[in-house]
């Protein structure tokens, strides 16, 4: 049976059992009062009738806390509050972004979902805040070995005629351990020491070893941690026995097919959560033994306390 077929994912009533069974493993928590377990569930609430339901529309999904009196549902405090697209369609849009390698656009959700594209586009963006993993991290512990490097996507500024490289697009900084297969990106305003060095002081153990690339805002990082090593790309050098960045090189290609195909139009205040996206899908993917059906339950579990507003500041 397709996973698109089981009760939740067409299923009001059903997806928000789903939902509340990820969120609440110990039963309802009160979002107003704090108290776990100590409400019960309202059946047969409907809401105001209107032209478009004159019946009104089922609350599915409504508890009532026993200590504060005051009533809510699983959507308190998470990507989906205040949203009036139903719960199923939620789910459904989950599932397509995890298990999508490249992602999947807004307009293609729109049509798929049925909802406007406006509806569609913030739901992604929704989407990718619950991905999103702002924590350090301790990349190369007991010794392992990270990659770093860069990439450039996009544009910041209108680049001038008389302009040369790449200072006019986005800059992204990616880590890859490769003991653990797992990457981090931090968007980033500039290619230098002084932004980047306390990034990998923050994110990779001392005890790690780096590979990355020629590039000067790389030298002298031997001192920073065990050991440091690199490749001489200018003349033609991309591999020396182990010193390589392949594995993060390979992980821009899968992000940057991903970013053209799909996000050919990303704004740089919003680059950092399509930067997650990807990231989430690469931390948890087949490799590791994740299969789509947990990433999605990954997401779900990640919901609380991101809410978005329309305004989508930083």
């Amino acid at each position: 049976m397709s996973v698109l077929s089981k009760a939740y994912m067409h299923d009001e009533a059903a997806a928000f059992a789903h939902v509340e069974s990820i969120i609440w493993p110990d039963g309802p928590v009160c979002p107003h009062c704090g108290v776990v377990d100590s409400a019960y569930r309202l059946e047969g609430v409907r809401t105001k009738p209107s032209k478009k339901n004159p019946e009104g529309k089922e609350r599915h999904g409504l508890w009532k806390c026993r200590e504060c009196r005051k009533q809510f549902t699983v959507r308190k405090g998470t990507i989906f509050e205040e949203s009036h697209i139903e719960m199923f369609k939620w789910l459904q849009a989950i599932y397509l972004m995890v298990s999508s390698k490249k992602g999947i656009s807004s307009h293609q959700l729109h049509r798929v979902l049925e909802i406007t594209h406006k509806s569609a586009w913030f739901m992604t963006h929704r989407i990718r805040e619950a991905m999103r993993n702002d924590g350090s991290v301790d990349f190369g512990s007991n010794g392992g070995t990270v990659e770093v490097d860069e990439t450039f996507i996009g544009t910041e500024f209108k680049k001038s005629k008389s302009a040369r490289g790449a200072a006019h697009k986005m800059k992204l900084l990616t880590l890859v351990d490769r003991n653990t297969g797992t990457a981090k990106n931090m968007v980033i305003d500039s290619l230098s020491k002084k932004e980047i060095w306390p990034i990998l002081r923050e994110n990779i153990a001392k005890e790690a070893v780096i590979y990355t690339d020629e590039a000067a805002w790389y030298k002298r990082l031997d001192g920073e941690f065990a050991a440091h090593d690199f490749t001489r790309h200018s003349a033609g050098e991309y591999v020396r026995g182990d010193i390589h960045t392949n594995t993060v090189e390979g992980y821009f290609s899968v992000f940057k097919r991903g970013m053209k195909g799909v996000y050919q139009h990303c704004a740089k205040k919003h680059l950092h959560r399509y930067a997650a996206e990807f990231e989430f899908r690469y931390n948890n993917r087949k490799a590791n033994g994740i299969d789509d059906s947990q990433r999605a339950a990954a997401v779900l579990s990640s919901v609380s306390g991101k809410r978005l507003t329309y305004k989508l500041s930083d």
